[in-house]
């Protein structure tokens, strides 16, 4: 198994949940002192600094994994980053967002397809997106964009992968308490319970895993989008 950005927040809760139960385990991230850090704490697993968006970095992840493990059976796509932009002030409001696209879109669509080269069928893709794929917030339009791409790839790449028996997973989870997180008062879901709801979701085969209350976001669509639209704009 590998996961993207599984040195901290859901990313290492996915892993560290895996690794409970008996998986092989590899995660990668950009920050060297948290992979030395995960490595401490689960040296059976595999710790590898590589930057997704880079496709020397992506084929050297997968080198590695290929080295250690043989293969991967299960992917999840989880790095990604989360960036405040005011398109109505007249400032300036697309400063990196190749960057943002690219960790956010590209990297994870470029890294599905260079897993499934490699190794076919696997056992699962899991992509981990957010509430904000079916609303996006106001004071982060681009993320609403890139994460609601994503969750179109990953409805398209379901119907494709089906009949080689590949489950395709998606994440929705709702504010957690994350690093990107760290700052906000509001009430937040752990880590640990978008785990659980991802491990009880790829047991079951779902297509979604709707943690806490995104849960209500696909019936609100349906009967109140304005009103959902509205409480999506006090995020």
């Amino acid at each position: 198994m590998l996961i993207t950005g599984g040195t901290s927040g859901i990313g290492l809760s996915l892993g560290e949940a895996f690794l409970g139960e008996g998986a092989a385990v590899a995660v990668c991230g950009r920050s060297p002192e948290a992979l030395e850090r995960f490595s401490r704490r689960h040296p059976d697993a595999l710790a590898v600094q590589a930057d997704v968006t880079v496709p020397a970095a992506r084929a050297v992840l997968l080198d590695s994994i290929e080295h250690r493990f043989g293969r991967v059976d299960v992917l999840v796509n989880n790095a990604g980053t989360f960036v405040e932009r005011d398109f109505a002030t007249g400032a300036p409001a697309t400063l990196a967002l190749d960057e943002e696209v690219a960790l956010n879109l590209t990297a994870p669509i470029h890294l599905t397809g260079e897993v499934l080269q490699r190794w076919q069928p696997l056992q699962a893709v899991v992509f981990v997106t957010s509430g904000f794929a079916l609303v996006s917030p106001t004071r982060a339009p681009t993320y609403g964009a890139v994460k609601a791409g994503l969750h179109g790839f990953a409805d398209g790449l379901r119907r494709q992968l089906e009949p080689q028996g590949t489950h395709v997973l998606e994440v929705l989870p709702p504010r957690t308490d994350t690093p990107m997180n760290s700052g906000s008062t509001a009430t937040k879901l752990t880590p640990a319970e978008v785990a659980t709801a991802t491990v009880k979701a790829l047991r079951q085969r779902r297509p979604m895993a709707l943690p806490g209350q995104t849960r209500l976001l696909p019936t609100m669509l349906r009967i109140a989008p304005r009103t959902l639209g509205r409480a999506v704009a006090a995020l």
